[in-house]
């Protein structure tokens, strides 16, 4: 396990342990480890979760400056809900995300496994975004996320990273319930 596998580890414990307390500080963190992560996986061939981490500097800018634009007008990070409808559109788009990442990746590289692969960057992106509104449904997603990402890592030797994983599901749990708790009383649900 190589120096940049460490520090990204590391660094991407404590940009979710951020998140969970809805600090703004996860997003300067998180775009130093996923920076991080990309060459390490980018060497490992898994090619959509190398694009993935492009898309996580771009997302974690734009949630940065979202996170910040609200903390500015009230002073906290409040915490909402998708409505029906909002969870229906993000389910397709994932779902469609998956399988054109996947066939491309199966077609036209030589990704190690590019199914699960895309599976887990399609709903990445959902749940990177989601996180960036604010919106409780990013946590079921990462809980997903982390639940298929260890096997993952796992089959291509990257113990480091697949155990990452692991403590980012426990992560995972505890910010689904801190946003939870932080919510009761400012339950909104918007649409998508």
């Amino acid at each position: 396990m190589s120096p940049v596998e460490w520090i990204a580890t590391a660094l991407g414990i404590a940009c979710v342990l951020l998140a969970a307390r809805r600090s703004i500080w996860t997003f300067p963190v998180a775009i130093v480890s996923v920076i991080l992560l990309g060459v390490v996986v980018f060497e490992a061939r898994l090619y959509s979760d190398a694009l993935l981490q492009l898309f996580f500097v771009a997302a974690n800018l734009y949630g940065w400056l979202t996170w910040r634009r609200t903390q500015a007008r009230t002073g906290d990070v409040p915490v909402g809900m998708l409505d029906a409808a909002g969870r229906t559109r993000w389910s397709v788009a994932i779902l469609s995300g998956w399988l054109v990442c996947g066939a491309a990746m199966h077609r036209w590289t030589d990704a190690a496994l590019p199914w699960l692969d895309a599976g887990i960057a399609a709903a990445s992106i959902a749940a990177q975004l989601l996180m960036a509104q604010r919106r409780l449904e990013n946590w079921w997603l990462w809980v997903a996320v982390d639940l298929a990402s260890v096997p993952l890592y796992l089959a291509k030797g990257l113990y480091l990273f697949a155990g990452l994983y692991a403590v980012y599901l426990g992560l995972a749990l505890w910010g689904l319930a801190s946003w939870s708790r932080s919510a009761r009383g400012e339950w909104r649900v918007v649409a998508a």
